[in-house]
């Protein structure tokens, strides 16, 4: 396992602020050890979680350029058919996967080719399952195409996710299972496929990013 890049300052700033948080319970409440303890025990769970929070596991990945891997870990939340207007500007096939705080949030590529689109816009910050999120919210859309079809994926900022990090430029040759990008704390992921996809996953599944088939092409 590894520790994301995008973590390294949350971690640090994470640790310096704990220690001195301690450093003056010590001082001023050190006649009561049982206090001292419990918000030790504290400090000390609040850091590994934001330790675990930037983890990248170990993992074996598919390479397929037939399938739709799943750009992130998380659960299904949304399979419909709806208008996407930004890029396409006709009817797409929607899949949401909405990622909790304890989830992986390396956000990788669900398919090779090249990269078409990459726009950030600003926004809320309504809760990640919330209707308008995908259109209201903080967010950034990529739109990455080759011989079979064009996908778009969309990052999207939830009430806790207040950054949302993306590697891509348009005109870039990316690799499918590649990272994408990075949203901190919470949020949601959807893809845009051709009607019609064959989808491979069901409401509520659980999928892992670069293992969990989201479609056929």
């Amino acid at each position: 396992m590894k520790i994301h890049r995008e973590g390294l300052a949350t971690i640090l700033l994470t640790f310096v602020v704990l220690a001195v948080i301690n450093s003056a319970v010590f001082y001023f409440l050190g006649n009561n050890p049982l206090l001292c303890r419990i918000i030790a025990a504290f400090s000390l769970a609040l850091f590994l979680f934001i330790i675990s929070f930037f983890r990248i596991p170990n993992r074996e990945m598919k390479q397929d350029e037939s399938l739709v891997l799943a750009p992130c870990d998380g659960k299904v939340v949304v399979i419909e058919e709806t208008y996407e207007p930004e890029y396409f500007k006709d009817k797409r096939l929607q899949v949401s996967i909405f990622m909790s705080p304890a989830n992986v949030h390396v956000n990788r590529n669900p398919i090779s080719g090249q990269v078409k689109l990459s726009q950030y816009h600003s926004g809320k910050y309504l809760v990640a399952w919330h209707p308008k999120s995908s259109t209201e919210n903080e967010r950034h859309t990529v739109v990455i195409g080759n011989k079979k079809a064009d996908v778009l994926v969309r990052q999207i900022a939830g009430a806790l996710a207040r950054r949302i990090v993306n590697y891509l430029k348009a005109g870039m040759e990316v690799r499918q299972n590649e990272e994408m990008g990075f949203i901190k704390f919470g949020s949601r992921v959807d893809l845009y496929l051709p009607v019609g996809t064959k989808v491979n996953v069901q409401l509520d599944e659980v999928v892992r990013a670069g293992q969990s088939v989201i479609a056929t092409l």
